[in-house]
């Protein structure tokens, strides 16, 4: 069996994630490559495709919401991800176990919760009208009052199909956005059927070579490798001994393929979609970038892999870019950080009347 080294994993990895260069392509077609993008907050899939995408302008994405293109919804790991509409009446089902296990989180709180009618009771005040989680928990309650209505909220969230109701702000959604319900949003019904199998090989096309663990840690689908054996994938093993699998015909770039610097947004995908991470972040960066509150801060690569933290802010019509670097930098990475840096300050701060990039410390 053909063995790659981690250096070959890592080129593979950010082929597939348009992170070796930049790709012409249209915003909701990336969108759909990878898989989705993670929405925490609903800034950061922007800057994700403003590191992968030519000419990357936010009113594209702006407009794919507008049009019903790409939708936010809870997906893959049981958490927002902004993913096109056609991959959210494809695969909620297919996730619909791990949301459904979601519940278990709820321990005590889950006293008296009878999902099946709150299930029905949500789907009935939302099809009035789109609404926060606030009223959605505010509504229920007055239906179930010996219920906890943090446990009626997130009932709703992991268990009725809905999108996030975008609004006119930068960004698209306010920080306490309305849901709706899915279907009648996107104006289509959901596959009626789960589609794990195609599900890994579009998980493998977009963050491949990988294991079925890794698959596991994406999706939050368990017991993946029964199905991985099942389906036309090429192996190969890992520097550990450990088999990879990936879709035929897969984009392996060399291992000495040049990468440029790059900057992921927070909660990126790719800092999140592997049991282990090494093919993008060493173990003794994690604990700088994983915090304890589970955040996921925003980084930097050099030569592929994560080398650093960076956060952006506006004072009095300056904008400033700090990057925070594990180690040090080479004059050469420097200036190629300082460039890029300054294009995303830009892109960020587009009214701001001048700009810098800072090195702290």
């Amino acid at each position: 069996m053909v063995v790659m080294s981690g250096r070959a994993v890592n080129r593979a990895t950010l082929s597939r994630q348009l992170l070796l260069g930049r790709e012409g392509v249209a915003a909701a077609d990336v969108v759909g490559r990878l898989v989705g993008m993670q929405g925490q907050e609903p800034k950061h899939p922007y800057v994700g495709l403003w590191s992968r995408v030519v000419g990357f302008e936010e009113a594209e994405l702006d407009r794919a919401v507008a049009e019903r293109e790409v939708v936010r919804g809870t997906m893959f790991r049981g958490t927002l991800h902004l993913v096109t509409a056609a991959d959210y009446l494809r695969f909620r089902v297919t996730v619909a176990p791990v949301l459904e296990a979601g519940l278990k989180v709820l321990a005590d709180r889950a006293a008296g919760l009878e999902p099946d009618k709150v299930v029905a009771a949500a789907e009935k005040l939302l099809a009035k009208e789109p609404l926060t989680f606030t009223e959605v928990r505010d509504a229920l309650l007055l239906q179930f009052p010996d219920v906890n209505e943090r446990a009626l909220g997130f009932c709703t969230r992991m268990l009725v199909p809905l999108v996030m109701y975008p609004a006119d702000v930068r960004w698209s959604w306010t920080a306490n956005s309305k849901f709706t319900p899915a279907e009648e949003w996107i104006g289509k019904q959901l596959h009626p059927d789960a589609e794990p199998a195609e599900l890994v090989t579009r998980y493998l096309a977009a963050f491949g070579p990988a294991t079925p663990a890794d698959f596991q840690t994406w999706s939050g689908l368990q017991k993946a490798k029964p199905l991985f054996d099942t389906l036309d994938l090429e192996t190969f093993e890992d520097e550990t001994g450990k088999t990879l699998y990936d879709v035929p015909d897969a984009t392996r770039p060399d291992a000495d393929t040049p990468a440029p610097v790059r900057f992921l947004p927070e909660f990126d995908n790719l800092l999140l979609s592997h049991a282990k991470r090494e093919r993008i972040i060493a173990d003794e960066h994690k604990p700088a970038v994983f915090t304890k509150n589970l955040r996921v801060k925003a980084t930097d690569t050099v030569d592929g892999f994560v080398a650093g933290l960076w956060t952006s802010e506006q004072k009095r019509g300056v904008a400033t870019l700090t990057l925070t670097p594990f180690g040090k930098t080479l004059k050469k990475t420097q200036a190629e950080l300082e460039r890029e840096g300054s294009a995303l300050l830009r892109f960020l701060e587009p009214n701001a009347k001048s700009y810098a990039v800072v090195t702290a410390g």
